[in-house]
Parts: structure tokens; C-alpha cells; sequence
């Protein structure tokens, strides 16, 4: 990615950052906060503003016909409920071109954003500790 559009892109997370404690007020948490539970992606525009809102966010891209999927869910439920990260799930059936955009070619995968860019990546079922690890790198 070039310095100009990693510049414009940094651009853009700080205006949605400035509108969102416009909107929240003076007393809001801060944005980069974790959500305590798993924010469940709604689209692109969606996605986008969960990267640019956290400062570290697990995508965890699921199926719901997917066994690993089905093991790991309350271990990554755990996670974003214990965890600075916060934690997205997108599922790959719906949300197929995110899907192509992280470079899902096998469920679950895991990639850890940092402000907004993928730093690591997991691929198939995981253990807790693997999560910990993981995150405490972030």
C-alpha cells in the first residue's frame, strides 16, 4: 500500500473517530475500547468501521455449517469478553466479498488487525492459548 493511501486511509479512521465522540459526547468510552462481546459484521461499511473504531480487532470468519467453527465459538465468545481486542465475526456465506478480501480459503480464519491493518493470521481451529499468544502481541 503507498504513503499516500495509507495516509488518506488514517485520514478517514480519524474523522470517524471525531464523529463518533461528537456523537457519544464528552462522558463516552473511548472507541478503542473492546465491546465485551463479539461484534457480528453487518457488510462492508460495517467492517470498515469496527477496523477503524478499534485499535486491535480479531476477525474471526466463520460457517455455520462449519464443525471448527462450532468448537471455537465459545472459546472466541471467552475472548471478546476478557480480551483489550475487540473481536469481529464475519461469515463467509453472507459476507463473501470480505470473505475474498481477507483471503479466506479456509474456516475458521483468524486475522488480527492492528489500527486498521492485518498484522497476523490463524487458520483452523484454535486453543485458547493460541488466542492469548496471539493477542498479547497486540
Amino acid at each position: 500500500m503507498s504513503d499516500t493511501s495509507r495516509s488518506e486511509r488514517e485520514r478517514i479512521r480519524e474523522q470517524k473517530r471525531e464523529r463518533l465522540r461528537e456523537r457519544h459526547g464528552e462522558g463516552a468510552t473511548d472507541a478503542s475500547e473492546s465491546p465485551g462481546e463479539p461484534i457480528e459484521i453487518e457488510g462492508r461499511d460495517h467492517f470498515e468501521t469496527v477496523l477503524s473504531e478499534h485499535d486491535s480487532v480479531l476477525v474471526d470468519c466463520y460457517a455455520d455449517w462449519c464443525g471448527p467453527c462450532k468448537m471455537t465459538k465459545p472459546i472466541v465468545e471467552d475472548v471478546a469478553a476478557e480480551a483489550d481486542a475487540a473481536v469481529a465475526k464475519v461469515d463467509i456465506d453472507r459476507h463473501r466479498q470480505i470473505a475474498q478480501q481477507l483471503g479466506v480459503r479456509s474456516v475458521p480464519t483468524f486475522v488480527l488487525y492492528r489500527t486498521g491493518e492485518p498484522a497476523e493470521r490463524l487458520v483452523g481451529a484454535q486453543d485458547r492459548a493460541a488466542f492469548d499468544r496471539l493477542l498479547g502481541s497486540a
